[in-house]
């Protein structure tokens, strides 16, 4: 009998012949036979540069765990886990080059650390405090955008920025010293909506600089990729003819080389790619989800053999890292965490005079009779009833 437990485990071995994987779940340098061209990538890491890697994906953990806390005490009105999901986006991030754009879901905690965003930005969203949470624009926010809830609609987003990277150069009015390229993250869920296939025909059509980056976690909310499509889902981007790699998304390197390549392949010219990420979804969909519903304890157990951190660790450890070094990581992870802590408690509520800005760019009538109307109805509770 088929459960979806069964459904949503490893790949099969005719998945396997074209997957992407260096590490193997023990940590073991352990390539297959799709990632010998991405070796090379691999080869050119310092030590110190793979430590990085095992570094934010430690961080970021224990930054996740801390935020899944603060909303089970009340002070976030809900909170999207990463946990499992590190190495893709830690992979992934870090091969993105500086002028490149970043247009995350709203799992990418990492990826936005990474690029400069303040943690507590994402709080502030996830505490309603703010629509937005960063300003893109600022340089410090290293071109990332803001988390979408609506799913799929950031890569429409992406591949409107893509475009119009196009036209400049063909007019000749963008910087050809920036080599500009895009990455939009998504997952599996998302994939079934028409806002991701209509990006990827616009994609396509246009040569954009993009690169759709598929965190397939295996369940969307309660609904196994199984029942989303009886295709592997990196044949998707096949569709629209555009060059699609399937990884292991619990190898960092992996993510790392295989997106590399998939962004200067972009930038080059060569048009969109589409990258699949196996991973798994080792926490809730958020947390008003309750995934032992629908899935099984079995499922989750095989899936924490193959933790993207420990996989990194093992790796680390054979090539000499010494305790020092995951001390301090670990030193580093708690201290960022009691960080968010504190400074989440000092946010305090919403002013009222935020849900009346930015509605229009120009003062309004409406919303200045709106405004009224709400301190007179505020000022009748000021010691009129009994």
């Amino acid at each position: 009998m088929t459960t979806p437990e069964t459904l949503s485990a490893a790949p099969s071995p005719a998945e396997e012949s074209g997957l992407v994987r260096i590490l193997d779940a023990d940590g073991r340098f352990a390539p297959t036979p799709a990632a010998e061209p991405y070796l090379a990538l691999i080869d050119g890491l310092a030590d110190a540069e793979l430590e990085v890697l095992y570094r934010d994906m430690t961080v970021i953990r224990a930054f996740d765990r801390q935020a899944t806390n603060l909303q089970r005490q009340g002070q976030l009105a809900l909170w999207p886990p990463s946990f499992g999901q590190e190495a893709a986006q830690v992979g992934s991030a870090r091969a993105a080059r500086a002028q490149d754009h970043i247009f995350p879901s709203y799992r990418e905690h990492v990826v936005t650390r990474i690029r400069g965003v303040d943690p507590i930005d994402i709080i502030r969203v996830m505490r309603g405090l703010t629509h937005g949470g960063w300003d893109p624009t600022d340089p410090k926010n290293g071109n990332t955008h803001i988390y979408t809830l609506v799913l799929g609609s950031q890569t429409l987003h992406a591949t409107g920025l893509g475009m119009g990277l196009v036209f400049d150069r063909r007019c000749g009015t963008g910087d050809p010293e920036r080599d500009e390229a895009v990455i939009v993250y998504y997952g599996d869920g998302a994939s079934s909506q028409g806002d991701v296939h209509e990006a990827m025909v616009f994609a396509a059509s246009y040569r954009t600089p993009e690169v759709f980056f598929l965190q397939n976690n295996q369940w969307a909310i309660s609904v196994p990729v199984s029942t989303q499509s009886p295709a592997p889902l990196v044949r998707r981007g096949d569709g629209y003819g555009m060059p699609s790699i399937q990884l292991d998304g619990n190898d960092v390197l992996a993510s790392y080389a295989v997106t590399r390549t998939a962004l200067d392949e972009a930038r080059s010219g060569a048009g969109p790619r589409a990258i699949e990420a196996l991973t798994y979804r080792m926490g809730a969909h958020t947390t008003s989800d309750d995934p032992t519903k629908y899935r099984t304890s079995d499922e989750e157990a095989s899936w924490a053999r193959r933790d993207p951190i420990e996989r990194m660790r093992a790796y680390l450890t054979g090539r000499g890292a010494s305790d020092a070094f995951f001390d301090d990581v670990d030193a580093e992870a708690a201290a960022v965490a009691d960080d968010v802590r504190v400074r989440t408690s000092a946010l305090g509520g919403l002013d009222r005079e935020a849900m009346f800005a930015h509605v229009y760019s120009e003062p309004h009538p409406l919303i200045d009779e709106q405004r009224a109307w709400l301190a007179d109805y505020e000022a009748s509770f000021e010691g009129g009833a009994s």
